[in-house]
C-alpha cells in the first residue's frame, strides 16, 4: 500500500484560528471536509489525523500537528517513522511570506526561508518533501515585526480573497496528489489568481 502524509502546518488553540500562520491548517481542513473525512486525535504522534483511501492501494493521511508550528517536524517525523514514509511522500502545506497573497507555489527543495515550521521539518527528516506554499505576502506595514505579522489575522479584504481562492487551493492540492509534483508545478507555479 502506498501511503502519503499531507500535513497542514499551524498552531493549535483558538487564539491562532484564522491567523496567517494557520493557512495550511485551513486548507487541509477544507480538503478533509470536501471528502467527508473525520479527524481523530492521535496523541502518540501529537497530531490529529484523517485517513483518506483515495483508491485501492493508495492511502493519504491528512495531518494537523498539535505541536506548535516551531515543532511541526516532531509530530510529522513520528508519523513518517511509524508508517515508514520517505520524505518524497510527505506534503507540507504552509504559509509563505515571499509569495503574494492568493498565489500557490509547489517546490521540493530549498532552505527554510525563515519559516520555523519548515526548519523543524528539515531538522526531523531532512529535505526532499513536497512544499505546497500558500502566499501571505507582502508583509504590510514593512516595519511590522515578522512574528506579529504571521500570527496576525487577515484583514476583511484579505479574508475575502482567501475565501475566493479556497477552490483554487483545493484544486491545486488535488492535482498534486493525483497527478504528481511536476504536473502541479507546471500548472500552479505560473497561475495568477486575478
Amino acid at each position: 500500500m502506498s501511503i502519503t502524509l499531507v500535513a497542514g502546518l499551524g498552531n493549535p488553540g483558538r487564539e491562532y484560528e484564522n491567523t496567517r500562520h494557520n493557512l495550511g491548517w485551513l486548507v487541509v481542513e477544507a480538503f478533509a471536509r470536501r471528502r467527508s473525512l473525520s479527524w481523530k486525535a492521535q496523541p502518540q504522534f501529537e497530531a490529529e489525523v484523517a485517513r483518506w483511501d483515495a483508491r485501492p492501494g493508495r492511502t493519504f493521511y491528512l495531518v494537523k500537528p498539535q505541536t506548535f508550528m516551531n515543532d511541526s517536524g516532531r509530530a510529522l517525523g513520528a508519523l513518517a517513522r511509524f508508517y515508514k514514509v520517505a520524505p518524497a511522500l510527505i506534503v507540507a502545506i504552509y504559509d509563505d511570506l515571499t509569495i503574494d497573497l492568493g498565489l500557490v507555489k509547489v517546490s521540493v527543495t530549498g532552505s527554510a526561508g525563515g519559516h520555523n515550521g519548515v526548519a523543524s521539518l528539515l531538522e526531523h527528516f531532512g529535505d526532499g518533501f513536497v512544499r505546497y506554499r500558500l502566499g501571505i505576502g507582502p508583509k504590510e506595514p514593512e516595519q511590522m515585526d515578522l512574528k506579529d505579522f504571521v500570527l496576525g489575522k487577515f484583514s476583511p479584504a484579505q479574508h475575502t480573497l482567501i475565501t475566493q481562492q479556497l477552490d483554487h487551493y483545493l484544486f491545486g492540492l488535488d492535482l498534486l496528489l493525483s497527478r504528481g509534483t511536476e504536473a502541479a508545478m507546471n500548472q500552479l507555479n505560473r497561475r495568477d489568481p486575478k
